[in-house]
């Protein structure tokens, strides 16, 4: 997904229908009860703290918060980085109309700029108004939600295993209210998340604004970046406030022509709170997304210089690349955490 722009308004368009398209079938067998009785995950390895961010599920037909964190404990992982879908969706969020396992493949089309057909184009079309009108929904449902369900849920997965580091919710883009940002934090602290995540807005107004807001519940702010990214990239909004931090991608930094991607790591290690690791090949390369191993992003030498350095920020996996035919998202996730055992064993 090459085109920053675009993969911004995609994810943000997802994370909000995912919040209300799909209904869960794992509330009716006892969450609280299975817990007890689960085997906990442990991905903590030589000192550096895998996660898993759950955008990498999204192609799952459950996503509601106990799917997903079935997904998670099934990949072995014990931290991960919550979109907001599911989290909103345990919460109580009105649900939306839209079909997501229908439309997620023309947003993505439409995102890397494939041919769209009319009857295609005009689903997207229709998607897009519905999901206007969903926004709006949202947002006033925000205003007044209790913070008893994020908590709950922040609980729910703390004793499955699971701790709940980050959160990225649709709340904190230009388009969103005041009161839109003020929940978003206040839902990621009762979550039990050190920061919230969103895509770089390149606006220093704005990254001025979040920073400050975030300062207030003692919250960071990481900023993610794609193919934007360069070694100055987030340095206005890390000056502007100590709540604003790095949610760096290596992968995309990589595929950025940047060159020794592992100097940004080290020049800003003590503002980076997270950062994900995929395999893309390099820009002169093409910058595909591959399985692991397979591309130009040195993953390996980068966990090594975390457990070295004993950097304590997280390595999140994020599963871009395609899913083989006959294996599965969880089973992708959990060769990408092998690969981090190999490479810090």
């Amino acid at each position: 997904m090459k085109n920053k722009t675009s993969r911004r308004q995609f994810l943000g368009a997802a994370s909000t229908l995912i919040a209300g398209s799909l209904i869960s079938s794992h509330k009716v067998f006892g969450m609280p009860a299975f817990v007890n009785n689960l085997v906990k995950p442990k991905s903590l390895i030589s000192g550096v703290k895998i996660g898993v961010i759950t955008y990498s599920f999204r192609d799952l037909p459950d996503q509601s918060a106990e799917a997903t964190l079935n997904y998670i404990l099934d990949s072995g992982i014990s931290a991960t980085e919550l979109m907001g879908g599911p989290a909103e969706s345990f919460a109580g969020a009105p649900k939306n109309t839209v079909d997501l396992r229908s439309v997620f493949p023309l947003m993505r089309k439409r995102t890397e700029k494939q041919e769209l057909t009319e009857d295609e184009k005009k689903t997207l079309a229709e998607a897009d108004e519905k999901n206007k009108t969903y926004r709006e929904e949202l947002s006033a449902w925000r205003k007044n939600v209790s913070m008893e369900k994020f908590e709950q849920l922040g609980k729910l997965y703390k004793k499955a295993g699971v701790e709940i580091y980050a959160f990225k919710p649709d709340a904190f883009s230009m388009r969103n209210s005041d009161a839109d940002i003020d929940y978003g934090l206040r839902a990621g602290k009762a979550l039990g998340a050190s920061h919230v995540t969103l895509e770089h807005p390149n606006n220093d107004a704005h990254t001025l604004k979040l920073g400050k807001a975030a300062e207030k519940y003692g919250m960071k702010v990481a900023y993610h970046g794609h193919e934007q990214q360069t070694f100055t990239f987030w340095d206005t909004a890390l000056a502007q406030s100590p709540a604003n931090t790095l949610n760096l991608d290596l992968g995309h930094f990589v595929a950025a022509g940047n060159p020794d991607p592992l100097d940004i790591i080290k020049q800003k290690h003590d503002r980076i709170m997270s950062m994900h690791i995929k395999d893309r090949k390099t820009k002169a390369n093409g910058g595909d997304n591959l399985p692991w191993g397979e591309g130009n992003t040195p993953i390996a030498d980068a966990l090594k210089l975390m457990r070295d350095n004993k950097y304590k920020f997280v390595a999140t996996i994020e599963l871009e690349y395609k899913v083989p035919q006959g294996s599965t998202p969880t089973a992708e996730v959990k060769k990408c955490l092998e690969f981090c055992k190999n490479a810090l064993g």
